[in-house]
């Protein structure tokens, strides 16, 4: 898939939660096909010490609109700096990048992601649909404060929460959720991105009941075109970059 440099106008940053905010961002030309699982590289030229571009999700995308968004988690200098970005202000991306998740070949799918992880579940919920897919949605948090806009997903399918404090929707992680306790065998797809002790609890229980999973992967990939070599995954076929060959891999095919 072709990649492009495009100078993106910021056309609202929207704040969430004191730590979650959204970026949406016009693009100059007609924007590219963007599949789920897709990121950007974003150059965050309003911090010093942020030297490297840094590597987002692709939230979501308004062809009319010709926009797309982000959703960034405040963790350092370089995502503070573009938390305080205001409409008018230019970022430039490198993008489309790195693979996307598959569909699955019927059934219904399971969506799972843990905080910021959640990202990338929204174009996916919009394509499932948009192919006759039924999927359901698990979003989870440490608290309340980590459930990000769950009502985006409700045109979609179903959406449940849990959280490791119990302030919203089910108490315990993930993976203690009663959808695994008693409806996991429905499903005939597993998706999920988010901390990696998430993902490989997932990904245990997925294999576990035989039924096959995708993981974004969130590793730090500096340059996005495999040229750094600082995002490499061991998988049963050997090393492979995330940036390029990922960031979505099955899980049989990693060793977690």
């Amino acid at each position: 898939m072709k990649k492009f440099i495009h100078d993106f106008e910021v056309t609202r940053n929207h704040h969430i939660t004191r730590d979650y905010f959204a970026l949406y961002l016009k693009c100059p030309e007609s924007l590219p096909e963007i599949l789920p699982g897709q990121f950007a590289e974003v150059l965050v030229s309003n911090s010093a010490s942020t030297y490297l571009r840094r590597p987002f999700s692709i939230y979501d995308v308004d062809i009319e609109k010709n926009e797309l968004s982000m959703l960034i988690k405040k963790v350092g200098n370089g995502t503070a700096a573009l938390s305080n970005l205001k409409p008018g202000d230019t970022l430039n991306l490198v993008y489309p990048l790195g693979n996307s998740f598959s569909l699955p070949s019927g059934g219904k799918a399971l969506l799972i992601g843990g905080g910021v992880g959640i990202a990338p579940m929204l174009l996916l919920s919009k394509l499932m649909n948009a192919k006759g897919f039924a999927s359901d949605v698990l979003i989870g948090g440490r608290t309340s404060a980590d459930i990000i806009e769950p009502e985006k997903y409700l045109p979609y399918g179903n959406v449940y929460v849990t959280t490791d404090d119990g302030s919203v929707g089910e108490k315990g992680l993930v993976t203690q959720h009663s959808l695994f306790s008693g409806q996991i065998s429905d499903y005939s797809a597993v998706y999920a991105c988010g901390p990696d002790p998430m993902m490989k609890a997932v990904a245990r229980v997925a294999a576990t009941h035989n039924i096959p999973c995708e993981i974004s992967l969130e590793n730090t990939m500096a340059c996005g075109i495999g040229a750094c070599l600082c995002c490499v995954v061991e998988t049963v076929e050997g090393n492979k970059t995330t940036c390029i060959e990922g960031p979505v891999f099955n899980t049989l095919t990693l060793k977690i």
